[in-house]
């Protein structure tokens, strides 16, 4: 495992726009401690982002997790194209001579996307607990750590993506085609929802689309605005229900872990297919 990581980090080092990518990703994860000084006016009342409950701790973990999840398209664009590079440079026919099996080529790849994906949740996890303990009005030890679960939730979800874009990468051996065809996937499955939606109502076509793959990945971390305090405030004072299940299932993960398998297996059978 170490040679194969040693090789694709000794790609990535002589590969300057994904270093720049790559720092600019983690640059940007930063900039969500900018959203603490965010103030706004509602009439004659001054809104603070922080007094809204946002870096409350559990909450914090489901919020930072979100926003972070939201990024994850630089370090897309590096997966894509450290797939495409190969094409472009020859370096996969050149590995493969020097006695590098595609399965091992592959392997490479996959670490790489793990080790990005786990360095991710790990400065995710840092940034949390630096805004929690900053800003929230909790933090005694068994309210900090009741939520963390969201980080291996990130963590899952990015490994989904990443191994996705490595496939596309693959599969178009092009960058920028593959992040087209991405796009156009995202539309296609929203178009299928929509669908779905006028034809058999929301929850039947909820329980169809959780299947496909991005939608897979989104339903491991919910949207977590209806849990901000005045929008819980909002809702009680209305009688309103607002009925999101911010639970983690267990088939939620098994759902995200299946395309992983599938991306990572398809990726291996186009190289062995193809005539490199």
């Amino acid at each position: 495992m170490l040679r194969l990581l040693n090789i694709e980090f000794y790609k990535l080092k002589h590969s300057r726009s994904s270093k720049i990518l790559a720092v600019a990703y983690f640059i940007i994860l930063s900039f969500i401690a900018l959203i603490a000084s965010i103030e706004f006016n509602l009439g004659d009342i001054q809104v603070s982002v922080a007094d809204m409950g946002i870096f409350n701790f559990p909450v914090i973990w489901h919020f930072t997790t979100y926003i972070a999840a939201m990024l994850k398209f630089f370090l897309a664009i590096v997966i894509v194209s450290m797939m495409s590079n190969e094409y472009t440079n020859r370096t996969l026919k050149q590995n493969l001579i020097d006695g590098l099996s595609k399965k091992e080529f592959v392997l490479s790849k996959f670490y790489a996307v793990i080790v990005f994906s786990l360095l991710s949740a790990i400065f995710v996890f840092i940034l949390t607990l630096i805004l929690g303990y900053s800003f929230s009005d909790y933090t005694e030890f068994s309210i900090v750590t009741r939520e963390m679960s969201f980080i291996f939730t990130y963590f899952l979800k990015l490994v989904a993506f990443f191994s996705f874009c490595l496939f596309l990468g693959v599969l178009v051996k092009r960058s920028a085609f593959a992040l087209g065809f991405l796009f156009v996937w995202w539309i296609g499955e929203n178009i299928i929802y929509g669908i779905f939606r006028y034809q058999l109502g929301a929850d039947a076509s909820s329980s169809i689309l959780q299947f496909f793959p991005l939608e897979a990945m989104s339903n491991l971390i919910d949207r977590p605005w209806e849990r901000l305090d005045f929008v819980q405030a909002a809702a009680n004072q209305l009688e309103a229900n607002i009925g999101v299940d911010y639970v983690l299932h267990w088939y939620e993960v098994l759902i995200a872990s299946i395309w992983i398998l599938i991306f990572i297996y398809s990726t291996y059978y186009l190289l062995r297919k193809r005539d490199l």
